[in-house]
């Protein structure tokens, strides 16, 4: 449901605060012209939420994303990742983030692409490749692990991809639009397989979309975002079950959801 107005915008029940933002803003410059990609975010997401971001073609959700990972600094405003500022959280590796292109190396087969992330920290050779399996298990290619990434559909690189995010064992996963290129059917199967493996592992999971229906059915908590300038106009608590299949997409519940988020959507365009 659409929150309360008196109430704080962004603020989740529960939990240990995993990230915090506060009038977090982003002006960009180029050729001497400002443009404000972001203004006054205020957002709080607490562990083992999944947090989707939605909202028009350049509000700033990848922004936002980028901010939290650190490869985008804010121009106002205080952001915290685990009460640490994105820098020392990147250098503490405490998320794994997982792009809109799979970003395989070719010349690696799936379970040394897995290993990568791995091989930089130092660990011994046996300890990744454990840690490689376990994750491959996870994302169900532990029969493909010795592929090479030509030698895989769209949606396995990119299971392949989450892998590799998870290989250090992150408490955090940002993803950016990770199924935006695949066809319906590969997107519906890595849209369950993405769900199952949230709710096994109880990561914390923010998420860029564009997809109301992939947003209502992955989240527990819905951030709905204005045309830039990008500002936080709702944020939609999820009254799903927290177990769920793709057919819950046919209840009235999920309906209902989905409605208040294409609400939300239309009043943060009309606004901006």
């Amino acid at each position: 449901m659409l929150p309360d107005e008196a109430a704080h915008p962004s603020e989740s029940p529960g939990g240990e605060t995993v990230i915090e933002a506060r009038n977090l803003g982003v002006t960009f410059m180029a050729r001497g012209q400002e443009t404000v990609a972001l203004t006054d975010v205020d957002l709080a997401i607490r562990s083992g939420e999944f947090v989707s971001l939605i909202g028009p073609s350049g509000c700033g959700k990848t922004t936002l994303l980028r901010l939290i990972a650190d490869l985008t600094q804010a121009t106002s405003g205080t952001l915290l990742v685990n009460g640490m500022t994105p820098a020392e959280a990147r250098q503490r590796r405490a998320y794994g983030y997982v792009f809109q292109a799979p970003a395989l190396y070719p010349w690696r087969n799936v379970e040394r692409n897995v290993m990568l992330p791995l091989e930089v920290m130092g660990l011994p050779r046996e300890e990744r490749r454990r840690r490689a399996m376990r994750v491959l298990e996870l994302v169900g290619l532990s029969d493909f692990s010795r592929r090479f990434p030509w030698q895989l559909s769209g949606g396995m690189q990119q299971r392949a991809s989450i892998a590799r995010a998870l290989s250090f064992e992150p408490p955090l996963l940002l993803m950016d639009e990770p199924f935006g290129a695949l066809d319906e059917i590969t997107r519906d199967g890595l849209t369950l397989h993405l769900h199952q493996l949230w709710h096994r592992t109880g990561l914390t999971a923010v998420f860029v979309t564009h997809s109301v229906p992939e947003a209502v059915f992955l989240s527990t908590r819905i951030v709905v975002m204005s045309s830039r300038p990008g500002r936080v106009v709702a944020v939609i608590d999820s009254t799903l079950p927290r177990e769920r299949d793709l057919d819950v997409r046919e209840t009235a519940q999920f309906i209902a959801v989905a409605h208040d988020v294409r609400t939300a959507l239309r009043e943060g365009h009309a606004d901006a």
